[in-house]
């Protein structure tokens, strides 16, 4: 018999502000997407948000010091 292994994916979604253009929603999304358990950030600079999917779990602190670290404040992440 074949198991199938459960794909446990979690999804937070942060509150960013500052984005004011497609190429910051850009540089929001590479710096998420360059962290290890990140497979996947939908970032909206009309929402203000990025919806991160992740692999396993990361700290709020981590995905906030990526975003924190290209001068763009995090207000809040779910």
């Amino acid at each position: 018999s074949i198991t199938v292994k459960e794909q446990r994916t979690m999804e937070k979604t942060m509150k960013i502000e500052g984005m004011m253009c497609t190429h910051c929603e850009a540089r929001v999304k590479k710096a998420l997407e360059a962290l290890d358990a990140v497979e996947q950030a939908k970032v909206s600079h009309e929402a203000g948000t990025a919806v991160v999917t992740l692999s396993a779990d990361v700290t709020d602190d981590v995905l906030k010091q990526a975003v924190e670290a290209q001068d763009y404040p995090v207000t809040s992440i779910q």
